[in-house]
């Protein structure tokens, strides 16, 4: 298993994960498309150049997937239940196809489930930064986490 067990994850821990991604010109087209946002500013290259970004902006639902995504190897591959969710999701700076990202998880805290033996919560702040080095998404989740087995009663 890849993924740590809620007793692995330390609060104040941060991940400098080492996987990063360019984000594709066709990466923003399908999830646009898929999740059926036809929002003009991700799709068309002649109304996105009359707007002060000057070309289309990558969907920021990819950003957020893709961050969150980045994340999943080394903190909650296979040991992971489900997300509860996500709060405070900010984009302070654009993407744009090209452009390379990189992200830290820092551990926020982590709480035992009240209703569950098996289960943990952890609570993640998610950063992406771009190849400048700005934060172009954070993200706090909260994830429902295996305790480890010998642990579990």
């Amino acid at each position: 298993m890849a993924g740590l067990y809620y007793e692995q994850f330390e609060p104040g821990h941060v991940f400098s994960h080492a996987v990063t991604r360019t984000v594709t010109e066709m990466d923003n087209l399908l999830i646009t498309t898929l999740s059926m946002n036809t929002q003009p500013l991700h799709l068309d290259a002649e109304f996105a150049a009359k707007t002060e970004f000057g070309r289309p902006l990558v969907n920021s639902m990819f950003t957020l997937a893709l961050v969150v995504g980045i994340s999943v190897t080394e903190t909650t591959l296979g040991t992971t239940i489900g997300n509860l969710g996500f709060k405070e999701i900010r984009f302070p700076k654009p993407v744009f196809a090209g452009d390379t990202l990189r992200v830290e998880t820092t551990v926020k805290g982590k709480r035992l489930s009240k209703s569950r033996t098996d289960s943990g919560i952890v609570d993640f702040e998610h950063r992406g930064y771009n190849q400048r080095g700005e934060v172009v998404c954070i993200c706090d989740r909260a994830a429902l986490m295996l305790v480890q087995p010998a642990a579990a009663t």
